[in-house]
């Protein structure tokens, strides 16, 4: 009796060993699944706009083998930086191909709001060069193998999304359009020209972006007949969707913010926008 006991209980273990193997390989199997459906690449380019080369940063799951839509990711203020090159992943990560395009030329990135605000300016206020840098940035887009160059969206934080408005007003090959906190008192405003569907999300508590500055920018929207959104989030300030808005903020006495719950709500309603647009 005794010898069947030991026997039962040899089998159990033995049997519970096995499974907990069986199960830690099936879950071994499906992570190694998972990797191989999402194999994002980033891959550093150079292209120019007249005399002026800039650096831009195209990313792509090449384990899609379709044509998918492209999409510019435009900087704020503080230039092209790691920052934008992580929201080019994370739409490669959904699908797209997408390029961090470089605004300021060669790369160049500032320390300081005060050099900020001089080359965002210098950008703004010369719009057949901003339009020319933009443009190079599209093609280089719609000649990615990865690309279908008859779906392509811009979206832009602060300062860049200031530009995707702009560059979408002024007629823009562009299905969509996405700004991030983003001034929306723009060089040229919406018209006839306009094309894209426009996202707006702007934080609620944002002192960059006046009251009067939005209503004025609505009448123009309402005035195209286009559909848009505006969405204002309670409570956000400017600089909600970057997780360095509060060290810079604290460092140069700015009200900047990361605001988590609408970082995540202004990127799902992106994705909605796409997903519409694109189907």
């Amino acid at each position: 009796m005794k010898y069947y006991v030991q026997l039962i209980l040899l089998i159990l273990v033995v049997s519970s060993v096995s499974c907990k193997r069986d199960k830690k390989e099936e879950v071994s199997k499906d992570e190694k699944e998972v990797e191989a459906v999402v194999k994002v690449k980033g891959t550093e380019v150079t292209y120019a706009a007249d005399t002026t080369s800039m650096k831009g940063y195209i990313a792509y799951d090449e384990n899609l083998e379709d044509k998918r839509p492209g999409i510019i990711v435009i900087h704020e203020w503080w230039g092209h930086n790691d920052y934008v090159r992580e929201r080019a992943d994370q739409l490669a990560e959904l699908g797209y191909t997408a390029i961090a395009i470089d605004m300021y030329g060669d790369g160049k990135q500032a320390g300081h709001p005060d050099d900020a605000g001089k080359f965002a300016q210098s950008v703004m206020s010369n719009l057949p060069e901003a339009r020319a840098r933009f443009n190079a940035a599209l093609e280089i887009l719609k000649q990615h193998e990865s690309v279908d160059p008859d779906k392509i969206a811009a979206i832009g934080y602060c300062f860049g999304g200031s530009v995707a408005l702009t560059m979408a007003n002024l007629g823009a090959d562009l299905d969509a359009v996405a700004a991030f906190h983003s001034g929306v008192q723009l060089p040229v405003m919406p018209g006839s020209d306009l094309k894209a569907r426009v996202l707006v999300c702007n934080g609620a508590d944002d002192p960059f972006v006046s009251e009067e500055s939005v209503t004025a920018f609505k009448e123009a929207m309402n005035a195209t007949g286009l559909s848009y959104e505006y969405i204002a989030y309670p409570g956000a300030k400017h600089s909600f969707t970057s997780k360095a808005a509060d060290a810079n903020g604290e460092k140069f006495g700015l009200p900047l913010a990361y605001d988590a719950e609408a970082d995540k709500q202004s990127w799902a309603s992106m994705q909605k926008l796409f997903d519409e647009v694109f189907k």
